[in-house]
């Protein structure tokens, strides 16, 4: 299987190369969520200027998920440029859906966040995404997918 997923933004394509060998559970759960279509639709709800564009809830406002919550997978992967990890409530074991691509330098999050990937392509689409927490015109997910 792909270790690439395509986030297809209305803004364009982004690739994301996974680090199954970092966070096996969290890019597990990430593609199979992907395969069913748990992300297509839904919009970035928080994106923060020079921090962060947060993704993946169903109720567009960060408060919902897919009801399965994983166990943290802390890692040694930097919060950078291009980096994705998992959003989470106020307890290490509660990320969900949601997740985060960081516009920049974010190494403050290490070893409290799962990081499970990094953008190997199109992250100036990220860069195009309406900010806003939540933006007046979220960007939307037009589809999330495996890479073939």
């Amino acid at each position: 299987m792909s270790d690439k997923l395509i986030l297809s933004l209305d803004t364009g394509d982004v690739t994301i190369e996974t680090f199954p060998d970092k966070a096996p559970d969290h890019v597990a759960r990430i593609k199979e969520l992907a395969e069913d279509g748990f992300y297509d639709g839904l919009t970035a709800h928080r994106v923060i200027e020079g921090f962060m564009a947060q993704m993946g809830c169903p109720r567009g406002d960060g408060t919902g998920g897919s009801g399965q919550n994983l166990k943290a997978e802390f890692n040694d992967v930097s919060h950078q440029r291009g980096v994705c990890s998992m959003a989470r409530a106020q307890n290490p074991d509660s990320a969900d859906s949601q997740f985060f691509i960081c516009f920049d330098d974010a190494s403050f999050l290490d070893g409290q966040y799962t990081a499970w990937g990094k953008v190997v392509d199109g992250m100036e689409r990220v860069d195009a995404m309406n900010r806003g927490e939540p933006p007046a015109t979220p960007t939307k997910i037009v589809k999330f997918r495996v890479a073939a």
